[in-house]
């Protein structure tokens, strides 16, 4: 059987190790070390570096929150993230116009906006607070959490593509859609993509 949570007390911090596995089996491990887990983090006064398994930013919130309010030390990641196109797991079943496109290396931080007449491909994360406008499509590598309008003077036909889709407005020609926190974590579905159908945006 594989030991799903592994324990190690190091020097700088108490590492834990996550193999993968479903993420139920995940929870189910950690609650059974948690004793283990409060002792070592007690007596060592150390921070929690969670390791090794690709997990979603939802289950990594819910594994911070489940180790904080057990432990009460602090959780950080340190978890490897695949950038590219085949990690936006979405078959696209409608055709995608081709357009000039312009490619930016590396993440956008708040306050930065990227603005392109043509398509736009991002080669890192959107954070919150930055910005990023195409006449035609978007596509993110990374985490989009900022602001994405695609199809900016009028075209409905543009898509948003991304990772993980994690902001709180996306704008597609002129219309705009607003996702509500609680929808996002209602459910562990990663949203990868978005496209206009009958003058909504569709989030999938």
């Amino acid at each position: 059987m594989i030991n799903i949570v592994k324990i190690k007390l190091e020097k700088d911090n108490l590492t834990i190790k996550i193999e993968e596995s479903e993420f139920g089996k995940i929870i189910e491990a950690l609650n059974k070390k948690m004793l283990e887990i409060k002792k070592l983090a007690k007596e060592g006064n150390e921070d929690i570096l969670v390791v090794g398994n690709n997990l979603k930013i939802i289950e990594q919130e819910k594994i911070k929150k489940l180790l904080e309010s057990k432990t009460g030390a602090k959780v950080r990641f340190d978890i490897p993230r695949k950038l590219g196109l085949h990690e936006i797991k979405k078959s696209f079943n409608k055709e995608i116009q081709t357009s000039e496109t312009t490619f930016h290396r590396g993440s956008l931080r708040s306050g930065q906006r990227l603005e392109f007449e043509g398509s736009i491909v991002v080669l890192g994360d959107v954070n919150g607070g930055a910005e990023v406008i195409a006449s035609d499509n978007i596509i993110v590598l990374g985490v989009l959490r900022g602001l994405a309008h695609a199809g900016a003077k009028g075209n409905k036909k543009a898509i948003i593509a991304s990772a993980s889709i994690e902001c709180m407005q996306l704008r597609i020609s002129n219309i705009i859609k607003e996702l509500e926190k609680e929808e996002q974590e209602e459910t562990d579905e990663i949203k990868t993509y978005a496209y206009v159908e009958d003058d909504k945006i569709i989030v999938e």
